[in-house]
């Protein structure tokens, strides 16, 4: 007989949250049939064998393969279930995949009594009688041995004609037992929410008020607003919210009034324009419910009247082992690679995205690769990381870009004042109103102390120096200079109007300066020069 024992455990993927084991001529076409559209209105994926033609010696390899990809197997134990060989090997793989600890298994009892399952009792004394006389005694006895373990497992007992509840009331409770299991299964496991415990918490706080409709999450790209929100999807329960709350009811196609009768739990992921809100019609629904809305744009999330929590960066010891949950697929970095996961980790800073990113990009790579990518990253951003960042930028206006640049170059860690003052000079005093965009777009910070400093997180600093970068390879063509080594590459004729703003730090005056003195000459367009020693 085929065995998925001797498929290697650790190369097989997750592909179907449920299995559906059942004898078809008891359930086919009642109680499975009801189960199995549950469960995918729910937006559960669901194996089940469509056929179940429970003919041959041996169960197909897309079976083994379905049993072995998925997370729950749901047995619905009927009165016939042992009568069926085929039903009886399928029952044998998935419990030899319990017993490795890689499939949750869910018994239904239905019709039958528990005790008979355990015991071998009642019409299953007649099967496996008929069986030990037609088929191999060792593999009955594989049989009698799984079908016992699994009528001690904790499942559902639904008992004919009962008078205290229906079908539909059982399926109803058994939906949410799976959805709690998965849920717990995903979360625990996930290398996406490490770090993610106390953000989550307190979303699950905003969640539980009465005075809560909406909650906004904000923050940068990349800082995991996607992840906080599914995380806390994942732990919502009807528990957490009424019972009679739906979770992940679809609005398109309700008009207002059905939208009124709704009480439901949303997440609107990524939302960076109000009228996409509305067109959504959240603001109809019913009493009770509550919608997560992920943003780039905090203007968009006042707009909702939401209550908003701003996502943090990760701590240096949630940064490391996220990094190690994709570089080295553990919670640690490998002894050898210690230092050097390190280096990655603080030049992260606390962004997810980065982390994930490089960790992809580094595992099972040697320490050379390791050390060749860090010395890269110091002359330009990972592409991806890059790309993704840079949508925020795109949003913004022409004044915004030029500000936010000029803020990247040159004023980050200036006081609010100061930073405000000098581009007003060069931006018709439009700086004020950009910066306040910008802070709105996540792109910037200012702390709350008397300074009112500005600050920027890493990530996006180096996005802004590579945009300008990007423009062209001769720093005399680029609008901005920043770096001394630009300075020094200069040569009279390459300067072009292009450059319009220089602050650097001169460490050798007299010779940088007079080399720089040069090159004014043809910088027609400069509006703004800062050099300084210290």
């Amino acid at each position: 007989m085929a065995s998925s024992s001797s498929s290697s455990s650790s190369s097989l993927r997750t592909k179907y949250q449920v299995f559906l084991s059942f004898r078809g001529e008891d359930t086919r076409h009642n109680f499975t049939s009801h189960l199995l559209t549950a469960l995918k209105d729910s937006g559960i994926s669901v194996y089940l064998d469509e056929e179940k033609l429970e003919t041959g010696e041996e169960l197909s390899q897309a079976l083994l393969t379905a049993i072995a990809e998925s997370q729950i197997a749901i047995v619905i134990l009927s009165k016939d279930y042992a009568s069926s060989s085929w039903c009886l090997r399928e029952l044998f793989e998935i419990m030899e995949w319990y017993k490795k600890g890689r499939l949750v298994v869910v018994p239904i009892f239905y019709h039958i009594p528990p005790s008979d399952v355990r015991n071998h009792g009642g019409n299953f004394r007649k099967s496996f009688y008929k069986h030990q006389r037609q088929k191999p005694a060792d593999e009955v006895q594989r049989w009698k041995a799984s079908f016992a373990e699994v009528g001690t497992l904790k499942g559902w007992h639904i008992v004919g004609n009962s008078s205290h509840r229906s079908d539909s009331e059982h399926i109803e409770k058994i939906i949410e037992d799976v959805v709690k299991k998965l849920n717990s299964k995903s979360s625990s496991g996930s290398e996406e929410f490490v770090g993610l415990d106390a953000q989550k918490m307190k979303i699950l706080k905003l969640i539980r008020r009465n005075d809560t409709r909406v909650i906004g999450i904000c923050g940068q790209g990349g800082i995991g607003k996607t992840t906080l929100a599914e995380a806390v999807y994942k732990k919502v329960s009807p528990q957490v919210l009424n019972q009679d709350t739906r979770v992940g009811i679809p609005l398109s196609g309700l008009d207002e009034d059905r939208l009124r009768n709704k009480r439901v739990f949303v997440v609107l992921d990524d939302v960076n324009r109000f009228h996409l809100l509305e067109n959504l019609g959240v603001k109809y629904l019913g009493p009770g419910s509550k919608i997560i809305v992920t943003s780039r744009d905090q203007q968009v999330l006042r707009n909702t009247d939401a209550k908003i929590h701003r996502a943090t960066y990760l701590k240096q010891d949630d940064s490391l082992k996220l990094l190690s949950k994709f570089a080295f697929k553990q919670d640690n970095p490998s002894a050898e690679f210690w230092d050097l996961a390190k280096k990655i980790a603080n030049y992260a800073r606390g962004l997810p995205l980065t982390l994930k990113i490089l960790g992809s990009a580094l595992y099972q790579q040697s320490r050379e690769v390791w050390e060749s990518l860090i010395d890269q990253l110091k002359e330009c951003p990972e592409e991806e990381v890059f790309s993704q960042l840079k949508l925020s930028f795109d949003c913004l206006n022409r004044v915004e870009k030029n500000i936010f640049l000029d803020i990247a170059c040159f004023f980050k860690g200036y006081n609010r004042k100061d930073a405000t003052n000098m581009p007003d000079c060069c931006h018709n005093n439009s700086a004020r109103s950009a910066i306040a965009k910008l802070v709105d777009k996540c792109l910037l910070q200012i702390s709350r102390d008397y300074f009112g400093t500005l600050r920027m997180h890493d990530s996006l600093q180096e996005m802004g120096w590579e945009i300008i970068r990007l423009v062209s390879e001769d720093p005399g063509k680029r609008s901005r200079l920043w770096r001394l080594e630009d300075i020094r590459l200069l040569e009279d004729n390459k300067v072009t109007d292009s450059v319009k703003a220089i602050s650097i730090k001169m460490s050798r005056w007299t010779e940088d300066y007079q080399q720089l003195s040069d090159a004014f000459e043809k910088m027609t367009d400069l509006r703004f020069i800062n050099f300084f020693s210290s």
